[in-house]
């Protein structure tokens, strides 16, 4: 399989939007979100990724296909964090191939500096699959912290990446 993760340009909002209802269809199982009247479900804070600094979208294609997307921004719940994964999607065809990892381990490598990934208590296959791929990036050494709050409730896996080059991949 040929994995490409490539910055998503304005022209590829379309293709983010639809990928986004399929992740927010997905993802309705843990947060119990509907859709609206004209059956979609939306994300706020789309547009932002294009308009606001600090906000990085990302698409993946596998074999030229679309296959999912990352979304990164300087949202965070700990003070000392610099970066965040708001948003990540694998279409469930592309699953369980090391796509989601390849893509996590780029996105990383974009940007230095301390990250966060969070998961919602909810999602205990996401918090499976970060810790796994986090892990390896790693090489272990990452923090993980548990939120039960307004704020948050989930766990986040802290870790930094400074050094050049942080770990092995």
């Amino acid at each position: 399989m040929n994995v490409e993760i490539i910055p998503a340009s304005i022209a590829d909002k379309p293709a983010l939007e639809r990928l986004m209802e399929l992740y927010c269809y997905d993802f309705s199982a843990f947060d119990g979100a509907d859709v609206d009247a004209q059956g979609r479900f939306g994300y706020l804070y789309l547009d932002l990724y294009w308009t606001e600094e600090g906000r990085h979208p990302f698409l993946l294609r596998v074999d030229g296909n679309l296959a999912g997307f990352v979304l990164v921004n300087r949202h965070t719940l700990l003070p000392n964090s610099e970066w965040s994964v708001a948003e990540f999607f694998v279409m469930r065809k592309y699953r369980r191939h090391g796509i989601g990892k390849q893509a996590a381990h780029f996105v990383f490598e974009q940007f230095r500096g301390r990250w966060e990934v969070a998961q919602i208590a909810s999602n205990p296959e996401a918090r499976q699959f970060w810790r796994k791929v986090i892990g390896e990036y790693t090489g272990g050494k990452f923090e993980e912290k548990v939120f039960d709050d307004e704020q948050w409730k989930g766990t986040v896996q802290v870790f930094e990446n400074i050094i050049d080059p942080p770990y092995s991949t």
